[in-house]
This record gives structure tokens, sequence and C-alpha cells, in this order.
């Protein structure tokens, strides 16, 4: 099991030369899909004009697939606003970009998971593009075109003030850990079984009168098969007139 630092030290490289802003986010996206127990790696950030074009000439005039449709100058890795990702299987060393792959074994594409979380920090995600989809890219342009990049126009203080605000809200909703996920989920059994052995064959004569209240109040569809402690719960709030005030809020 790889720490989140051995996982965030592999992608050191790629994230040098981004933007300040875009490589907190990256790095932040990094975080939450370990959280979820994604490994995420970013296999290509900044490039350089020469480096484009290399990549352009991919599939055209040298050999292999091509996987790019922009020279230099025309793309936003050339102005350090996006980034490319794949995912780092369990091994530590195998790469992936088998975009139905679940290595955490949660009934959900690892590769979705990382979008998802892409898309709750403010990145948008080359699959959702109509003409030319690049599945493993990710970008932050502020609403600037490459031709506006060219001529030096940048994202306002303001702008990048929006984007850490929506990465610090992000944050509020931190999702569970793997290892939280699964103590939760154990805990559910544990409740579900203890329930499950407490139940009462009916309701308790003592109890009756509350459950009806609050079956009036649209805060019980049933009383049937509750435990001890249930019944006792109702009453007590029953009580205190929670129900006669029309519910619970």
């Amino acid at each position: 099991m790889m720490t989140l630092e051995q996982i965030k030290k592999k992608s050191d490289k790629r994230l040098s030369g981004l933007h300040p802003v875009f490589k907190m986010t990256l790095e932040k996206l990094i975080d939450r899909c370990y959280a979820r127990g994604v490994w995420v790696l970013i296999t290509q950030g900044l490039r350089t004009y020469a480096e484009q074009d290399a990549l352009y000439a991919q599939g055209r005039t040298k050999p292999g697939q091509v996987v790019t449709k922009a020279r230099g100058g025309y793309s936003n890795h050339n102005f350090g606003f996006a980034a490319d990702f794949a995912l780092l299987l369990r091994d530590g060393r195998t790469v992936s970009w088998d975009t139905l792959k679940d290595d955490d074994k949660d009934s959900l594409p690892d590769w979705s998971e990382v979008v998802e979380e892409a898309k709750k920090l403010g990145l948008e995600w080359g699959g959702d593009w109509r003409s030319f989809k690049d599945m493993p890219h990710l970008q932050m342009v502020f609403g600037i075109t490459t031709a506006q990049f060219r001529a030096g126009r940048r994202p306002s203080q303001a702008q990048l003030n929006a984007a850490i605000a929506k990465i610090n809200k992000a944050e509020d909703d931190e999702p569970m850990t793997a290892e939280e996920k699964t103590a939760f989920k154990a805990l559910q059994k544990r409740v579900i079984t203890l329930e499950a052995a407490n139940k009462l064959t009916k309701v308790p004569a003592w109890a009756e009168q509350a459950c009806i209240n609050a079956k009036a109040a649209g805060v019980l569809d049933t009383a049937n098969d509750g435990s001890y402690d249930f019944y006792r719960m109702v009453t007590m709030l029953d009580r205190a007139g929670v129900f006669k005030r029309g519910g619970v809020a």
C-alpha cells in the first residue's frame, strides 16, 4: 500500500512549471482521489512549443497514433494551464488508461471517480469535448483562448481567487477516506444486526399514543418492528411536544 506522499511524488516533475493555482488544484485532486481509494498520476503537464510540435507530428509525419490536434502555441499545455492524467495501479508501477478499470473494487470506474472529483474542483475535462474527445486531459483556462494566451493574457486575480474559493469549498465537502468507508460500512452492518436482534413483535402499550402522534405529524410511516430504544425515543419526543409542533425539521 503506497502512501499519499509516495503517490504525489510520482507526479512532481509533471506538475513543475504549471500555473500555481492550477498546480494546487491538481494536487488537491490527487488527495481527494486517494481518499476514495483511487491513485492518480499526472503524466503530462507543461509543454514547450517544440514538444507540442513533435507530438502533433505523431500519426501525421511520424509513426504512431494521432494524439493531439494542436500545434505548438495552440494547446493549453503550452501555457501551464492543462495536464493529462492516468491511473496508477496497486502494484505502484503499472500505469493504466483503462477508463472502465475498477482497481479499488467499489463498483465504480476509477476514471469516472477522478473526473467527478476534478469537476468538483472546477476543472474542465477533455472527455466532454464534442469534436476531439481527450479522455486524460484536464484544464483550467478561465475562459481564455490559446490566441489570448499567446498574446500574453492571463487570468485576473479575481478569477484566481474564485478558483481558490472553489477548492476550499470542495475541502469542506471532503469525502471519507477508504479506511473511513470500511469502518462506516462495518458500523452499518453492526447497527442492522443489533436492530434485528432487538425488534419487538408489537408496539409497547406505553408507546402506542406517542407512535400515533408521530404518524399524525408525518414523522413515522409505520410504527411496526421497532426496537425498545426506538419506542423509547419516540415517546420522549412526544412528551417533549415535538409532534404537536407539526413534525421535526
